[in-house]
């Protein structure tokens, strides 16, 4: 069972939102070269909000994702596609359906 995981809410630029949205969808192919992510999910929350959740089996996989392609590739965009800088929670997860 994973027992970290990262939640981070991120909010589109006006206008940006597709640009995100897409951005988000490759995010997922990088997210499967990790061996240390478990799952890795892109959410639309509507409204331009957007979030990433994601969890690992332990703190050096979580690390190697905060390190890794995915996190420098949204840092890199985050001036042009974010109306916010993203906020990353550090988060326990406590049980799981599987």
């Amino acid at each position: 069972m994973p027992k970290l995981a990262l939640y981070v809410p991120l909010k589109a630029r006006p206008g940006k939102e597709t640009e995100l949205r897409d951005f988000l969808k490759q995010g997922a192919q990088m997210a499967a070269q990790e061996p240390g992510t478990s799952t890795w999910y892109a959410l639309d929350e509507g409204d331009g909000r957007f979030s990433i959740f994601d969890t690992f089996e332990d703190e050096s996989g979580r690390d190697a994702h905060l390190s890794g392609p995915i996190a420098k590739a949204l840092m890199a965009k985050a001036d042009e596609l974010l109306a916010d800088p993203p906020q990353i929670h550090k988060i326990s997860v406590l049980a799981t359906k599987g």
